[in-house]
């Protein structure tokens, strides 16, 4: 049940920022939206580790700031799998943001499941 509220709150995320950036970044609808959000997960639960795994130099030499690199990878790689009439990146740099804000924005919706969460166990539920 979490993943799938986790996967809501990042398809909101998506939406929000295609939205700020309209013109460079396109997703067709809220269904489209939770289907980006899906492969997403996907992709950051298979693809992301290995690609963490090879840039590791890459990755200290600039101080972690590589894996904004692997993140907009990602976003560019959901692009391409799917239609571009449902969603569309325009570039490395859009996609770079893109996952700035998704990140930001899901962070900030999954925090409230995690503060549910605190307040749970303190009442002993």
């Amino acid at each position: 049940m979490r993943f799938i509220i986790k996967v809501f709150f990042t398809a909101c995320a998506v939406m929000l920022a295609a939205w700020l950036m309209h013109p460079h970044i396109y997703v067709d609808g809220f269904y489209t939206g939770i289907l980006v959000a899906f492969t997403l997960a996907i992709l950051n639960a298979f693809v992301r580790p290995l690609m963490i795994i090879i840039s590791i130099p890459a990755t200290i030499l600039t101080l972690g700031l590589f894996i904004f690199v692997i993140n907009a990878l990602m976003v560019l790689l959901a692009a391409k799998i799917f239609d571009e009439n449902k969603f569309r990146v325009e570039g490395f740099w859009w996609a770079l943001l893109f996952s700035l804000v998704v990140t930001f924005v899901s962070s900030i919706l999954n925090g409230f499941i995690n503060k549910d969460e605190g307040e749970q166990r303190q009442l002993g539920r």
